[in-house]
């Protein structure tokens, strides 16, 4: 934990450090992933010093992303066809069981 860390956040590091051994990650990495979130939260509640800008207005946590940022350079980009699909659902989007991802993308204006 960084120095002048609050004792709610060190509370925070050693659970989100201990949920991911139980779920099999090694000692070293689970520290690693407890760090990095803590210090994200750190940063969005004006606790760090310095940030990053995805850190601060970034309007989504990763699990609510979904994947929009992941893969490479090269390969695609954005949500799911499933992430896709659940929109159209929600809007209602005739069809939609039969598309494919890029023609829910389109219908969905994306």
């Amino acid at each position: 934990m960084p120095a002048g860390s609050s004792r709610k956040r060190e509370r925070q590091y050693e659970h989100i450090k201990k949920g991911a051994e139980e779920r099999g990650t090694s000692s070293g990495r689970a520290k690693e992933i407890a760090a990095r979130t803590v210090n994200k939260e750190r940063a969005r509640s004006g606790e760090a010093k310095s940030a990053s800008r995805t850190s601060t207005q970034d309007p989504k946590s990763a699990p609510q992303r979904g994947g929009e940022r992941s893969g490479s350079r090269t390969g695609p980009k954005g949500p799911t066809r499933d992430q896709l699909y659940n929109e159209a659902k929600k809007r209602n989007i005739e069809g939609r069981s039969s598309m494919t991802k890029d023609e829910l993308a389109k219908a969905l204006g994306r």
